[in-house]
């Protein structure tokens, strides 16, 4: 999932080794060639796949692939982190979960039949949650604390250049998917053997849980009964949710409802539009930040770049064109990127506890993966029901304006 690698870095509190050479650029490395493979086979070949195999129910085929292995990346990530964790090792679970991506990437190259390529992305899905889940655990691992800002940061850079690689690497393979699949494991594959073999491994004493199973979990969610802390929380599943529906079914809205330039098809276009929205994204992450902190104002930023991402919605449907796309990835892109960045100071600025910090900034994972996994379904049935991506936008478009009106509520943040 795009934003869970940067929560759960600050969310496993442990104490870290010294600093490692070139361990800041190999963990850049790490997570931007996880993100190529996220970015680039969610994004281009597995809407490919299948749409060459069933062009007639591509819509609703691509929903129940997209959600159904967006619940085992959920679910994988929290079991694999845990497992990590009770060894005290990261290293194994890094190459262990690449390796078996890479062998799950060339089983989908393979795949002739929809059940097939549900069944590859999820076996992808699972094997690279072990791999991010030892990956983010790095951070607080081995950096010490006066560098995890910059090593956020360079976690975030992530983002911005692991998907645009990802996605321009895909579309270039449109017509050889199999080989598509087996260059972008392979890329994340030998990011894990750089990483697992350069930066050595730090033993951490594993302490087994002293607390009932049932406690801890009754635990975990209590931060939801804090006022500030659950508008904050919705505010964000909202936003998760109108963004992922629209961006999950991008291929399929260039090739049947934008009108694009004689001889661009929709891979090529996905290719120009991400750069452009992650440019975007990654411009108004630094901006936002660093603004709300010198005027010391969070609750204005976050409503606003929501309500952004919210009505750009409407530019697409207004005007289905080409140059139409490039102004909503672009103005989108500010909104989401902004969001994101000042919200999560937002939900750091509310949390009920401070010695609860991690396992609360664990709670706010479930408003960034649960919608993943809620969004592929929402969308196919928006675009079935309705017939057609104007829907879609609109829909979209809503959630994110509610998401703008959750943070009202807030009390505790300017």
């Amino acid at each position: 999932m795009i934003e869970k690698e940067l929560i759960q870095s600050e969310a496993t509190a442990t104490t870290p080794a010294p600093r490692q050479r070139g361990l800041m650029l190999l963990l850049l490395l790490a997570n931007a060639s996880m993100l190529s493979v996220y970015m680039g086979v969610g994004a281009v070949l597995i809407p490919t796949q299948i749409a060459l195999i069933d062009p007639a129910n591509k819509v609703a085929v691509l929903g129940v692939v997209g959600g159904v292995s967006a619940v085992f990346a959920t679910a994988f990530n929290p079991i694999a982190g845990a497992l990590s964790d009770r060894t005290g090792r990261r290293n194994p679970w890094i190459l262990g979960g690449a390796l078996a991506s890479l062998a799950g990437l060339a089983f989908l190259g393979s795949a002739h039949t929809a059940l097939l390529v549900g069944i590859g992305w999820c076996l992808v899905q699972a094997t690279m949650n072990i791999y991010q889940a030892a990956v983010t655990a790095v951070v607080p691992d081995r950096i010490p604390v006066a560098r995890r800002g910059t090593a956020s940061a360079l976690v975030g850079l992530a983002l911005p250049i692991g998907g645009t690689a990802g996605v321009m690497i895909a579309s270039q393979m449109t017509g050889r998917l199999g080989t598509g699949y087996l260059v972008l494991g392979a890329i994340a594959a030998g990011a894990a053997v750089l990483l697992s073999t350069l930066c050595r491994d730090v033993p951490r004493a594993v302490t087994p849980p002293s607390v009932p199973r049932r406690e801890r979990i009754a635990a975990f969610l209590s931060a939801m009964a804090s006022h500030d802390f659950r508008w904050a929380f919705i505010g964000r599943a909202l936003m998760v949710l109108g963004y992922f529906s629209v961006v999950g079914y991008q291929l399929y809205i260039l090739g049947d409802h934008i009108a694009l330039p004689a001889g661009l098809d929709p891979a090529e276009a996905i290719a120009v539009l991400t750069p452009v929205q992650m440019a975007a994204m990654a411009v108004s992450t630094v901006v936002g930040g660093v603004l709300s902190d010198r005027w010391n104002r969070r609750k204005i930023f976050v409503g606003a770049s929501a309500a952004l991402a919210g009505v750009v919605m409407a530019v697409p449907v207004i005007s289905p064109t080409w140059t139409g796309m490039l102004v909503f990835s672009a103005l989108n892109g500010l909104g989401f990127g902004c969001f994101m960045a000042v919200d999560t100071a937002v939900v750091t600025l509310v949390l009920p506890r401070a010695e609860d910090a991690a396992r609360d900034m664990g709670v706010l994972n479930i408003a960034n993966a649960g919608p993943q996994i809620i969004a592929p379904f929402v969308a196919s049935a928006v675009v079935t029901l309705f017939g057609g991506y104007t829907a879609l936008f609109l829909v979209g478009g809503a959630l994110s304006l509610l998401g703008a009106l959750a943070i009202a509520p807030i009390r505790g943040v300017r």
